[in-house]
């Protein structure tokens, strides 16, 4: 299983996309598969692909705020910066999936709890990333003279990158707290949310380019326009989506995923991350990534302004963190 995960990321990191980001799931989600299939957890199947691999930056998007105790997501971050020298990304998020938490024993607060929590563990790893030791006391959480030792490999730590589109809390957050934002929708959808990042930040007194905007959606790539819309339908009914969600996939041959790409960017991102389908099959990884990095080129996701995220969900892959059915969410970068 993992020999095949480990394929396809070799795939993505070797044509072009420069970040491989797994999900924080500890069961397949609905729209991708079944609670039953097989799901490795995220940072372990992290540290493993930190190993066998040398370019792509490498996060969870994104890490459930309930799963763990935010100086353990510190501390594990931390762990993968150092493993692969400097390519570790902080996705993080306000967790979601009641059923997962239900069934493995996960408390699941009300949404504004979630959030709270969010706020509370933002700070924290921010803390941890950058304080030799951290000392805070909050509603949720609270760590004493907490180390963090190593340090972590790049200098202010790993970036944080905020999951969701909520206009009241999420984008606020990222606003106050994130380096980077990873949001959903068409380029409509995607200029308001963008739009209403902008207010926050003057509100705050922010620079708004110092946020990289990244967003995630599918991609289903083949040689031909006929050949991408039947792999579209047929990943559509096995994953029994809505046929209202099929208008928000990049789908088509390389010049149609590159038009489709391009009015995304237009749309004011930075970067888009992608989940496969096909990404049990590499050579359409390898098409993927060719064929958007040969129009939009490859960056280095560095943190400094103005893409304080840069070249990660700009120009990277994905792999979707199940690995059986693993989904692979590759990247890709605007220069």
């Amino acid at each position: 299983m993992f020999a095949a995960i480990e394929q396809s990321v070799r795939a993505a990191e070797e044509s072009g996309f420069d970040s491989v980001w797994v999900m924080d799931h500890f069961l397949q989600i609905p729209g991708v598969g079944a609670p039953s299939e097989p799901m490795f957890e995220a940072y372990t199947l992290l540290g493993a692909l930190a190993a066998v691999t040398h370019r792509v930056r490498l996060g969870a998007l994104v890490t459930g705020v309930t799963y763990r105790n935010p100086a353990l997501v510190a501390k594990q971050v931390t762990a993968l910066d150092v493993i692969s020298h400097g390519r570790a990304v902080l996705g993080i998020g306000a967790a979601w999936y009641e059923l997962e938490h239900r069934l493995l024993g996960f408390e699941f607060p009300p949404l504004a709890e979630r959030f709270d929590r969010l706020a509370e563990a933002l700070v924290i790893c921010r803390s941890m990333f950058t304080r030799e030791e951290t000392d805070f006391e909050g509603r949720y959480y609270r760590v004493e003279r907490a180390p963090n030792r190593p340090r972590p490999v790049q200098v202010g730590g790993p970036p944080i990158l905020v999951g969701g589109g909520g206009e009241r809390r999420t984008l606020r957050l990222v606003a106050e707290h994130a380096d980077a934002c990873n949001i959903f929708g068409d380029p409509a959808t995607v200029r308001r949310k963008l739009e209403v990042l902008d207010r926050h930040c003057e509100d705050l007194g922010r620079d708004p380019s110092t946020i990289t905007r990244t967003r995630l959606g599918t991609l289903v790539i083949d040689e031909t326009a006929e050949g991408a819309r039947r792999r579209m339908e047929a990943y559509a009914e096995a994953a029994g989506m809505d046929p209202s969600r099929l208008s928000t996939i990049i789908h088509g041959d390389p010049e149609m995923v590159v038009e489709q790409a391009a009015a995304l960017f237009e749309a004011g991102l930075d970067g888009l991350i992608f989940n496969m389908p096909d990404v049990g099959e590499p050579e359409l990884v390898q098409a993927a990534g060719s064929t958007l990095s040969g129009a939009f080129g490859s960056a280095g996701l560095d943190r400094q302004p103005p893409a304080s995220f840069a070249g990660d969900p700009g120009a990277g892959a994905g792999a979707g963190g199940d690995p059986g059915a693993t989904r692979s969410a590759p990247a890709i970068r605007r220069e």
